[in-house]
């Protein structure tokens, strides 16, 4: 059992026999263990200084032994770097996969690379098993839309060559055996051109703009639209560490009730959501709303259970298991940074009791397992320190913790109209690629915050005594609030009033529910 592996189950162990007396430890983090320690602990163990980025860059090659596998990627991509087509282009995928990978002996070399230890590799391959499984599996989706405009069920086999180790791989890892948010498409998936500055805490970040990135794997083309829609979100995340100190000096501050450090903190935190917003806007020049569906389709999941069309009875992982497998699609929604926000601010607990709030604690089992363990103990913590109650405490306080909300309604905002320009314009299906009811699943989530933030404008009627900076901002967020407020309900049933009648069309599932809502 690895050392985070033990750590984590301890941590299980600890939230689920706490009483309301006991503080909720703080799951340990990169920096608690020794440097002998950290080389054996997982990619995704959580730190001050990457926060939810895997603790190394991404490993781009691999060793020799597994050829087979790597040269099946490269040439795997639609548009290949020298202007040909690739495997996907020309449909000749599948068929490469049960030529060139029966008695490569993948299963058994995987095993030997698991008994070593060698996180580092190890993830690295189950990036390139989730990348080939969903290149497999959903490759027909994609020359039948490609030819007809419409799409068509997927294959329900996934052959043992790709099967067994991947499932080996996630048993290792802790990771459902198919394509997820972290641990293949996005964030293990990345290189970076100039490493930049590491150490200066100041700089904390330089390295991962999105112009010094490139993409490892790419299932349509590692150059274009594709590669802005991961890279962009890689630069998002690389700003995940400073949310983790500034998280923990706020809660710091506030179970010990100085007043000081948590202003200074909330400030931190608030800083580093809005450089997150100005590096999520930054999508529309990286990758072009109209490119979306030439990638999507590989993006898209095996589930929900019976609510797939693609995938209506699973798929059989062969050599592993008989019972067919289910799994919902790579989503943005699977990031960690505004659950982490959600959490601190209490507003997890505001959400209501519905089958979308269901979706949304779902969506959390899809994240590698020091981050579930990390965002489960927070929602204890920030309960326990009673973040929003400390700061109507005092004025400032108060205004730094409604800018926070801003900061996640804008977030959420902007993910909304993401969906409405890369999804919504060019589909009339009403369920989202992640399995999650599209029109009604992010303004669920949006409506929560607007609600909150009304609330806690009544607390602070006006930014009479405000710092200035501060004031602007208060008096910026209650004006974009309330207007929000009043348009989201009439938007939401216009666009479920256009889907239903696009459903009309019996075969009006084929006209886009392809890929994953890797937005969110």
């Amino acid at each position: 059992m690895t050392i985070l592996r033990q750590a984590i189950r301890q941590q299980r162990r600890s939230l689920a026999s706490l009483a309301h007396t006991t503080p909720t430890p703080r799951p340990l983090l990169l920096e608690d263990y020794s440097p002998a320690e950290q080389a054996k602990l997982p990619q995704f163990t959580i730190s001050r200084e990457r926060g939810f980025l895997p603790r190394q860059d991404p490993l781009v090659d691999l060793p020799k032994e597994f050829a087979p596998l790597d040269s099946l990627l490269k040439r795997m991509t639609i548009r290949q770097p020298d202007g040909t087509q690739g495997l996907l282009a020309l449909g000749q995928f599948g068929d490469a996969v049960n030529a060139e990978l029966k008695g490569a002996g993948l299963a058994e070399k995987v095993d030997q690379v698991i008994a070593s230890g060698n996180q580092h590799l190890m993830s690295a391959l189950f990036r390139d098993f989730c990348f080939s499984a969903s290149a497999y599996l959903l490759e027909p989706v994609d020359q039948h839309f490609r030819a007809t405009g419409q799409y068509c069920s997927g294959r329900d086999v996934l052959p043992a060559e790709l099967a067994v180790p991947l499932n080996r791989l996630a048993d290792a890892l802790g990771h459902f055996p198919f394509m997820e948010y972290s641990s293949s498409y996005a964030l293990q998936n990345y290189q970076r051109i100039n490493k930049g500055n590491e150490t200066d805490p100041q700089r904390l970040g330089t390295g991962w703009e999105t112009d010094n990135l490139r993409l490892i794997r790419a299932f349509e083309d590692a150059d274009g639209s594709e590669a802005g829609f991961i890279l962009v979100h890689v630069t998002m995340v690389a700003h995940s560490g400073q949310v983790v100190h500034y998280t923990e000096n706020v809660l710091e501050a506030a179970n010990a009730g100085d007043r000081k450090a948590f202003n200074v903190a909330m400030r931190g935190l608030l800083s580093t959501y809005e450089k997150i917003n100005v590096a999520m806007d930054t999508m529309w020049s990286w990758s072009r709303p109209v490119d979306y569906l030439k990638f999507r389709s590989f993006i898209f999941g095996t589930g929900p259970e019976k609510a797939n069309e693609m995938f209506p009875h699973g798929v059989v992982y062969e050599g592993v298991d008989e019972e067919p497998k289910t799994f919902r699609g790579e989503s943005g929604a699977n990031d960690t940074l505004i659950p982490m926000l959600d959490n601190t601010t209490q507003t997890t607990a505001r959400l209501p009791r519905n089958e979308l709030t269901a979706t949304l604690r779902e969506f959390r089992a899809y994240r590698p397992a020091a981050q579930r363990v990390y965002l489960e103990a927070l929602e204890h913590r920030a309960t326990e320190a009673n973040i929003a109650e400390f700061s109507k405490g005092n004025k400032e306080s108060l205004a730094l913790f409604i800018l926070l909300l801003d900061q996640n309604r804008e977030f959420r905002d902007r993910h909304w109209r993401f969906t409405k320009q890369y999804i919504l314009r060019y589909t009339n299906f009403p369920i989202a690629t992640g399995g999650s009811p599209i029109v009604k699943y992010l303004p669920n989530n949006l409506r929560t915050v607007l609600n909150f933030l009304d609330e806690a404008f009544t607390l602070l009627p006006t930014s009479t005594g405000l710092p200035d900076d501060l004031a602007i901002k208060v008096d910026a967020a209650r004006g974009r609030a309330e207007t929000q407020l009043r348009v989201l309900d009439r938007e939401v049933v216009q666009l479920e009033g256009e889907l239903v009648k696009g459903s009309h069309d019996k075969r009006a599932w084929n006209k886009g529910m392809v890929g994953s809502d890797g937005v969110g």
